[in-house]
C-alpha cells in the first residue's frame, strides 16, 4: 500500500514552550496540513485495474458486478446476510427510515454528525433529541426510555468513534415499546460488540464510505441487515422502485452506488488491514505520548473487542476545565497546521437549522452539552506517521502545561 502522507518537509522539532508555538509567532510545525479524515487511498494500481474492468464491460451503474462484489465483501465484514450499497450513508438512512415506516417523532442523539439528523428531518420527521452517556458518548438508554412517547415511530442510535452503543439496553427499550431500531454505524466498520461484528444489530445498520472514512468509496454508503424482506425493499427503493424495466412497485429514489465508487471501495477494502495497522500504530503512540499530560484524556478502546482505531478523540478533563480551554487548544493546534476538529460541537440541537425549531423543546441535554464543549479529534490514518504524532502531542503538552498563560496571551491578540 502506498502512503497518502503529504509530501512536505520534515516537521520542526517537538515544541518545548509557549514561545515555540506558531500561534505566538513560531514557524508552523507542518508545512502541509495534517487533517482529521485525510483519505486513505490504497494501491492506485488496483484502482486502475478495477476501472479497466468497468471500461471493458461498459457498465457504469445499475447494480453492476463491482457493486455486487463490494456488497459481498461488506456483508462478510459485518457478519450479516444482506448488504445494500447506496450512494451515501445519508441516503441509506433515509431509505431505511422509509422502509421501516418511520413517521412523526424519531429519537436520535444530538451528539452526532449532523447528517444523521438531517436525513430524518429532510423526510419530514421530527427529531427528538436524546442525551448521551458522558463516558461512552453514545445514546444513554435511561434517557432514551424517558423520551419515548405515543408519537415515537423509531429510534436511531449512533456507534460513535467506532465504539458501539449499549446495544442490549437500547434494544430492550425498542422491543418494550414495539419500535423499529436503526444504528448509524458510519464510524464502526470492522468493529465488534460482545465479540459480534457491528452490522447485524437492530433492524438495520448504516455504514458510511465517504472519503473521510478509513475505508472509502470516495462517496458511498451501505445498509446491512439480516432481514431479507427489508433488504429486498431497499434494493427496489434505491432504484426508483423499479421491479422490472417498466414496472414500479415502490416509492423510490435514485440511491444507487456507481461502479466507479464500488471500484474505490474495493480498492480500500483490499488495504483494510494496512489501514487498521496504521490507525492502531498511531493510536498507541498518541496513548503513550499523552498518558501523563495534565488536563487531557484520550478516549481509549476496549481491547477485547475489534476496532478500526479510526478516530483519535481527546477530552479536556472536567477537573481541568477551568484552566485548559478546549477551544484554546484547538486554536494552538490549527496554527501549527494540525487541523483538529471540534466533533460534534455544539450538538445538533444548538445548530441554526434546529435551535429555534427543535432546540427549545429538546429538554435538558446536560451530558451532550458538557461533552460537546470538551472533545476534539486529532489527525491519524495513513497520512500521519509516528514522528507527526510526537510533534502533535508536544503541542498539546505545552498548551496543557501552561493553560492560564495560553489563555492570557490569546486574550491579548
Amino acid at each position: 500500500m502506498l502512503s497518502s502522507k503529504p509530501a512536505d518537509t520534515a516537521p520542526t522539532p517537538p515544541r518545548e514552550g509557549l514561545d515555540d508555538l506558531a500561534i505566538f509567532g513560531g514557524a508552523p510545525a507542518f508545512a502541509e496540513p495534517r487533517h482529521v479524515g485525510r483519505p486513505n487511498l490504497g494501491d492506485p494500481r488496483r484502482m486502475v485495474e478495477h476501472i479497466e474492468e468497468i471500461f471493458d464491460r461498459g457498465w457504469l451503474t445499475n447494480d453492476g458486478p463491482l457493486v455486487k462484489e463490494f456488497e459481498r465483501r461488506v456483508a462478510d465484514l459485518a457478519g450479516v446476510e444482506h448488504c445494500v450499497a447506496v450512494s451515501s450513508a445519508t441516503v441509506g438512512l433515509q431509505l431505511v427510515a422509509r422502509a421501516l415506516g418511520f413517521s412523526g417523532e424519531v429519537i436520535v442523539p444530538s451528539f452526532t454528525f449532523i447528517a444523521t439528523v438531517h436525513a430524518l428531518t429532510w423526510l419530514g420527521f421530527e427529531p427528538v433529541f436524546c442525551d448521551i452517556d458522558r463516558q461512552t458518548h453514545t445514546i444513554d438508554p435511561a434517557a432514551l426510555s424517558r423520551v419515548v412517547t405515543r408519537r415515537t415511530s423509531g429510534i436511531v442510535a449512533v456507534h460513535l468513534w467506532g465504539q458501539p452503543c449499549d446495544v442490549a439496553r437500547i434494544t430492550k427499550v425498542a422491543v418494550d415499546h414495539d419500535l423499529p431500531l436503526v444504528f448509524d454505524a458510519a464510524h464502526a466498520l470492522g468493529c465488534s460488540h460482545g465479540g459480534i461484528s457491528v452490522g447485524g444489530f437492530g433492524n438495520a445498520e448504516v455504514f458510511s464510505f465517504h472519503a473521510t472514512k478509513f475505508v472509502n468509496a470516495a462517496e458511498g454508503g451501505a445498509v446491512t441487515t439480516n432481514d431479507g424482506e427489508l433488504a429486498r425493499r431497499l434494493r427496489l427503493m434505491r432504484n426508483f422502485g423499479f421491479v422490472e424495466y417498466d414496472t414500479v412497485v415502490e416509492l423510490g429514489t435514485n440511491g444507487k452506488m456507481s461502479e466507479l465508487s464500488a471500484a474505490m471501495g474495493l480498492t480500500s477494502l483490499e488495504a483494510f488491514d494496512d489501514f487498521i495497522t496504521a490507525n492502531r500504530r498511531n493510536y498507541l503512540r498518541y496513548d503513550d505520548e499523552l498518558r501523563d499530560v495534565p488536563g487531557v484524556s484520550l478516549i481509549r478502546y476496549d481491547r477485547p473487542e475489534r476496532h478500526n482505531y479510526q478516530y483519535i478523540v481527546l477530552e479536556v478533563t472536567p477537573e481541568a476545565s477551568m484552566d485548559l480551554s478546549r477551544d484554546d487548544l484547538v486554536a494552538a493546534l490549527q496554527a501549527e497546521n494540525v487541523l483538529a476538529r471540534r466533533y460534534f460541537h455544539p450538538g445538533a440541537h444548538r445548530m441554526d437549522a434546529y435551535r429555534e425549531s427543535y432546540g427549545a423543546t429538546a429538554g435538558p441535554l446536560p451530558a451532550t452539552e458538557d461533552v460537546a464543549s470538551r472533545v476534539l479529534t486529532l489527525p491519524t490514518g495513513s497520512a500521519v506517521d509516528e514522528a507527526d504524532v510526537v510533534t502533535i502531542c508536544s503541542i498539546v503538552r505545552v498548551a496543557a502545561e501552561h493553560p492560564v498563560e495560553l489563555r492570557r496571551r490569546l486574550s491579548r491578540q
